[in-house]
């Protein structure tokens, strides 16, 4: 990763001892909170690495509870997730496997709202940065730093250019776009990194074009929550 600045070494202000155990988990939590939608009634949390040799020691496990929470880096109620999470009605578990993983510090997310199941791979990658491979099964590159749009759909031609031509219409500039597809005519995943946030009119507008099932956003900003679909 190329760092942008010396805060993206440094890392963010927040609760905990370390960036990439705290407020890296932190982040790819809330990711996962917000490509589910809203808060899961159930997580299951699978540690790779330096991740499942440290987790409880470096307060790993509660800073993933805190971010499925929606709390932000320096929230000071991190150090009573678990309380907090039982207090919400979420469960949550944690398991360590010795699989090889894209980067010491990898967590696998399996979370639940009724029927709907979602699930996301991602690392903390240092000073409090994170990199986000996997949504379910599809193949991604995102940072969180951006709002993120995350669009599933029928892999149709003109799907794309009519989301494009959308969102250049409400002067939302596209930073970054990356496609995955289960295999032609199959179902796809974009997602979508922009300059600032898409407009729930927008969103309302993107779920009405035709082969379009279901779209997330994800938005870190702090105080920000998911607009679930």
């Amino acid at each position: 990763m190329r760092f942008k600045d010396v805060f993206s070494i440094i890392g963010p202000a927040m609760t905990g001892p370390s960036s990439s155990h705290t407020a890296g988990a932190v982040r790819l939590a809330r990711v996962a909170r917000h490509w589910l939608g809203v808060q899961p009634d159930r997580a299951r949390m699978t540690l790779y690495g330096s991740f499942a040799d440290t987790y409880k020691g470096h307060g790993t496990d509660l800073a993933l509870i805190a971010g499925l929470l929606n709390y932000d880096t320096d929230d000071y109620r991190i150090p009573d997730a678990e309380q907090c999470a039982e207090q919400a009605g979420m469960e949550v578990e944690f398991a360590v496997s010795g699989l090889p993983a894209p980067h010491p510090n990898t967590v696998r997310f399996e979370l639940w709202k009724g029927e709907d199941q979602r699930t996301l791979l991602g690392s903390s990658i240092g000073g409090g940065n994170i990199h986000v491979q996997q949504l379910n099964e599809f193949r991604v590159n995102l940072t969180g730093e951006l709002p993120t749009l995350v669009l599933l759909h029928s892999d149709k031609p003109g799907t794309l250019g009519a989301v494009t031509s959308a969102l250049g219409a409400a002067d939302i500039n596209i930073a970054y776009m990356h496609v995955d597809r289960k295999g032609r005519d199959g179902e796809a995943l974009t997602a979508i990194e922009t300059d600032s946030p898409a407009p729930a009119e927008l969103i309302a507008e993107l779920r009405a074009l035709p082969h379009m099932y279901g779209i997330k956003m994800i938005n870190l900003k702090k105080g920000a929550e998911s607009d679930a679909v």
